[in-house]
């Protein structure tokens, strides 16, 4: 049996965290230890003639399995009250009746009461541990006035010895079961701190990033036309000098709109929630309005843009996400490239998904920035013609990939060019 298939059977045995709380896992795990455990105890203590403890360990497993039995398959929730009275009734008995002070039901005792605060409200705690002491008193007490009342079905040394060896792997699994399931729970409760107080850390630094774009980022291009614009109207230019100018003007706006473009489109996913409408589409019907926008962007710069999707090939995907990122990784190639260099967009079809890889022979990427490439963390670059970004490009692709339940990354020499691949399901 596999690591996987032990953990599934052993959450089958004890519930599921998203149906049963912690305390009811803890007592389905102890009680289905303690019932195999007297399982092996009650035919032992019956063939060593302690009948007492032999019927003390039936009854303890029938008590167990009625309250495992409807906790786990009904979710009835157990009994903590009818769990720590039960103890007493039968630890006691088992007391008198296997040796009092010099037996083994001292050492299972204490498990047995710190099981018992495990699996009750904390409102019950106090209550049980003042019954549990003052009970424990009172059964010594006799013993010491009645020494009478306690039977010895065995005699010191090999007797006692085989008692204590036998009665210790009940308090030792216990404390095992209990301490397993607390760390447990610490652990992802600390965890699950630690991951809420990053994504407060990556809000704020969301939140700055946006405060740069606007105040710098989305100004420079914006200036640069009111610039523009301002020097075309005062001045008579005419010839080779308007056309730089013009061409230069073109560049800001572009620049600015694809800028605003995602920043709108970040701003949106971040008010609204990240809502997916995944469908059935052809690739090529879904892509083709952007191939052509982008086509017709490149061939500005004097790129040349190909691509070769076969008809028909249906993915699941939302289209809306699917035309955003690979219009941002057709920019950002675009942007990268320099004039009469080529972009290719490519399909290949791998076991169930579909990949499309857009890639071109331009700058390509430092080394000492692929790392952060898809963070909003990362910092804008200036492309061949000055072609500013803003850092959000990227990481909307690799966001809005993962919410089509696909995948994204790259391949880059600097210096030679880049390649990005999208894994998406296939229909």
């Amino acid at each position: 049996m596999t690591h996987l298939n032990k953990g599934t059977f052993w959450l089958r045995l004890t519930g599921s965290p998203s149906i049963f709380s912690l305390e009811s896992r803890i007592f389905h795990s102890i009680s289905i230890g303690l019932m195999f455990l007297a399982g092996i105890y009650a035919p032992y203590n019956l063939y060593a003639g302690l009948y007492i403890g032999a019927v003390s360990a039936f009854v303890l497993s029938l008590f167990f399995f009625y309250q495992y039995y409807y906790s786990r398959f009904h979710q009835r929730q157990h009994n903590s009250t009818t769990f720590a009275l039960a103890g007493i009734l039968i630890f006691g008995v088992n007391y008198l009746a296997n040796s009092g002070i010099d037996g083994s039901t001292d050492l299972i005792w204490p498990t047995y009461l710190l099981l018992v605060f495990t699996i009750s409200p904390y409102s019950q705690h106090l209550k049980w541990l003042i019954l549990y002491i003052l009970f424990f008193f009172i059964l010594h007490l006799i013993e010491h006035v009645y020494p009478e009342l306690v039977k010895h079905p065995f005699i010191a040394g090999k007797g006692q010895f085989i008692d204590r060896v036998t009665a210790f792997p009940i308090p030792a699994f216990a404390v095992y079961i209990i301490i397993r399931y607390l760390r447990k729970s610490y652990d992802t409760e600390r965890k699950a701190a630690a991951d809420k107080t990053l994504a407060v850390e990556l809000s704020s630094m969301e939140k700055n990033k946006l405060m740069s774009i606007l105040s710098h980022d989305l100004r420079s291009p914006l200036l640069n036309v009111q610039g523009y614009l301002e020097m075309l109207n005062d001045h008579q230019i005419d010839g080779e000098d308007r056309r730089i100018l013009e061409k230069a003007l073109l560049n800001s706006t572009n620049n600015a709109m694809d800028m605003l473009s995602n920043l709108l489109h970040w701003s949106k996913s971040q008010m609204d929630g990240k809502y997916v409408q995944l469908r059935a589409v052809d690739l090529l019907t879904s892509l083709s309005a952007t191939l052509e926008m982008e086509k017709s962007h490149a061939l500005k710069k004097g790129i040349s843009l190909r691509h070769q999707i076969p008809p028909n090939l249906l993915v699941i995907a939302d289209v809306d996400m699917l035309q955003l990122v690979v219009r941002n990784l057709i920019s950002n190639a675009v942007k990268f490239t320099p004039v009469e260099g080529t972009i290719q967009v490519d399909v290949q079809l791998l076991s169930g998904e579909c990949k499309i890889t857009v890639s071109d022979n331009g700058t390509g990427i430092p080394e000492d920035k692929q790392a952060q490439i898809f963070s909003i963390r990362s910092e804008p670059s200036m492309g061949t013609n000055n072609e500013r970004g803003v850092g959000l490009g990227l990481f909307l692709c690799k966001e809005y990939i993962e919410l089509q339940h696909g995948r994204i990354g790259f391949e880059s020499t600097s210096g030679q060019g880049s390649s990005f691949f999208i894994f998406i399901p296939l229909a």
